[in-house]
């Protein structure tokens, strides 16, 4: 993608609880097509492979063994395309079971991301089944026959852009990740999850990754579980959000029966020049808590079809003459303040 645009997508597929079989095909298939739309970086809801739902069968090791032979799977039947994939599964170290995100790109495992919070209240038990990442120093584990680094601090460096991963409930803690992953490099941040419904949580919820982005002076792509998760004492809608700076740019439909897949570009020269003039993004990337993460460096595709070639978001032509409703109040507020400053020196001289 020309002038520092990087194509992105956040995928959604209909999975079947435990069933990683099933859940690799749809996961294949989803991949497939947004490698035809000129797509470089796709993530995919947490614990996809599996399904986030499985609950106490995460102790059983043919559900594990399955999932691994199910990443080999895609990985093996996307070997031949370029883009880079971002999965979720339960991954074995040391006897403790993570959950993670698997990033792979022509059937090479660049990096593992751990989960680092885990919820554990109301309808989540997490820590029944998983480790946190904060009990696990940076390591490497052997996946799929592969010698894999695993930490909640790799950074995946590419020549067009640095980019990082948090899971679910990492957005919600006070710090998250996220926050340490952009201070560090990260241009982009994805973020898997498995986020239910609530009265008003989805409000709350694009929210948080709208003023993350900003925070950040990021991107930032979600994907989260939906159609085919067990519904016991959970509902999930397919939620899927892509945000660059404070500013939504893509979402999927909610409660949606049918996979999804969005997709948008990322303008990464932007944000580039956003952070060169923030003195405070800046001052806090300098800052002795901000050591550079752990980096893995690789190459994106570089696309040459016709439909990488044309932008996938909507760029205003005129960003500084807003219409209807926001030039109204954009004019409003120039007048307030025109005749704030005027009431100032009106006063000011006693007039």
């Amino acid at each position: 993608m020309k002038y520092g645009f990087v194509r992105v997508a956040a995928a959604i597929p209909i999975v079947k609880v435990a069933d990683c079989k099933f859940n690799a095909q749809q996961i294949e298939t989803q991949i497939a097509i947004a490698d035809g739309k000129g797509v470089q970086i796709i993530i995919f809801p947490e614990l996809s492979i599996t399904g986030y739902t499985c609950a106490d069968l995460f102790g059983q090791s043919l559900l594990l063994e399955e999932a691994e032979m199910a990443l080999m799977q895609i990985m093996n039947n996307t070997r031949q395309m370029d883009i880079v994939s971002i999965v979720g599964m339960p991954v074995v170290m040391n006897s403790t079971l993570l959950n993670s995100a698997v990033v792979f790109q022509k059937g090479k495992i660049l990096g593992i991301v751990p989960k680092t919070y885990l919820p554990n209240y109301k309808e989540f038990y997490e820590q029944r089944w998983f480790t946190s990442a904060l009990n696990h120093p940076d390591a490497n584990v052997r996946l799929c026959g592969q010698n894999v680094p695993v930490s909640a601090n790799l950074l995946f460096d590419t020549p067009e852009t640095c980019f990082g991963i948090e899971i679910c409930e990492d957005m919600w803690a006070p710090i998250p990740p996220s926050s340490a992953l952009a201070l560090k490099g990260a241009e982009i941040i994805f973020n898997m999850s498995a986020d239910n419904e609530g009265i008003s949580k989805h409000n709350y919820v694009r929210s948080l990754v709208s003023q993350q982005s900003a925070r950040c002076l990021a991107g930032y792509v979600f994907s989260s579980s939906g159609f085919g998760e067990s519904t016991t004492d959970l509902v999930f809608s397919g939620s899927a959000l892509i945000a660059e700076n404070g500013v939504i740019l893509a979402e999927s439909k909610r409660f949606s029966l049918d996979e999804q897949l969005i997709i948008s570009d990322i303008d990464v020269e932007y944000l580039y020049h956003d952070r060169l003039v923030s003195t405070a993004f800046s001052e806090g990337s300098l800052s002795k808590d901000t050591d550079r993460g752990f980096e893995l460096e690789f190459i994106l595709p570089e696309y040459r079809k016709e439909a990488a070639n044309k932008l996938s978001r909507t760029v205003d032509p005129h960003p500084f003459t807003p219409e209807g409703l926001a030039l109204r109040e954009r004019c409003e507020e120039i007048f307030q303040m025109q005749t704030s400053g005027l009431a100032k020196r009106i006063v000011h001289t006693h007039a």
